[in-house]
């Protein structure tokens, strides 16, 4: 039942990944002769480097920062908290876009929150655009916190009852039942939850394309403003970059899947 979806998307996948990966070694160049080469690598290697730690770092947080708030709103569902409900249910929709352009006018100098708390501009923290990524942060944090609440409360919500009520009879208290009950069960699904906002956070464009700072640029802002450039010899810059990139999120796909089968075995 599910080949009709797989198939294409399968194709559509490995064709894009496929020219991705012959344009950045200068196999399938728009401008010039095919010829086996590594000078897009080389061209913009030290921006490579810096994004590609921005990138992991942005993620990162992001996904840790997830992973508490959406951890800690799946127990409050779980516990009827029909508010946690609701407002993790109407936050899913909203576009990351829009959700950007929200935490720009909230958190900028001159936004929402400066002119709530009367602080002057001049002395409000640079959290849009700032050294530290704030901004970028805090919208991926907010969308994908929502999105690990939901997988996790999903999961949780037709098992967790039973081995609580079996655990708090046999004399488990609260917090042994969250080690030894609840987190145990909840691993999996937020183990996958994060994997999932990990490598979102690590390719998109849109957010830190809107809240961040010019330079250095994360991995896909630097692939699309590379792509986007009228010289043509820059699509297999962009190629490189768009590589370094897919490279990374499929070693962290495969690092997570092989946790969460130990995990499983473990278990």
């Amino acid at each position: 039942m599910l080949l009709p979806a797989v198939i294409p998307t399968f194709v559509v996948i490995t064709a894009g990944l496929g020219t991705v990966t012959l344009q950045a070694f200068g196999l399938m160049p728009l401008v010039g002769d095919p010829e086996l080469s590594w000078a897009s690598f080389d061209k913009h290697g030290a921006d490579i480097v810096r994004g590609t730690a921005l990138s992991l770092g942005i993620a990162s947080a992001s996904t840790v920062i997830s992973a508490i708030v959406g951890m800690a709103a799946a127990l409050a569902i779980l516990a009827n908290s029909r508010v946690v409900a609701a407002l993790a249910a109407l936050t899913i929709p909203v576009p990351h876009l829009i959700g950007a352009a929200a935490m720009g006018l909230l958190l900028a100098d001159a936004g929402l929150l400066t002119r709530l708390f009367g602080i002057d501009s001049a002395a409000w923290p640079q959290l849009v655009g700032g050294t530290w990524w704030v901004a970028v942060i805090a919208e991926f944090a907010w969308k994908e916190s929502a999105f690990v609440a939901l997988v996790v409360a999903g999961t949780l919500a037709t098992r967790v009852h039973h081995y609580g009520e079996a655990a708090a009879v046999l004399g488990a208290g609260r917090v042994h039942r969250f080690l030894y009950v609840t987190l145990p069960l909840a691993v999996p699904a937020l183990a996958a939850a994060c994997l999932i906002t990990f490598v979102y956070s690590f390719g998109s464009f849109e957010v830190a394309r809107l809240l961040g700072r010019p330079y250095p640029e994360p991995l896909p802002v630097m692939a699309v403003r590379l792509f986007a450039s009228i010289d043509l010899a820059a699509r297999a810059d962009a190629a490189a970059v768009a590589f370094v990139s897919a490279t990374l999120c499929v070693a962290t796909l495969v690092v997570a899947l092989r946790f969460l089968r130990r995990s499983t075995l473990w278990r």
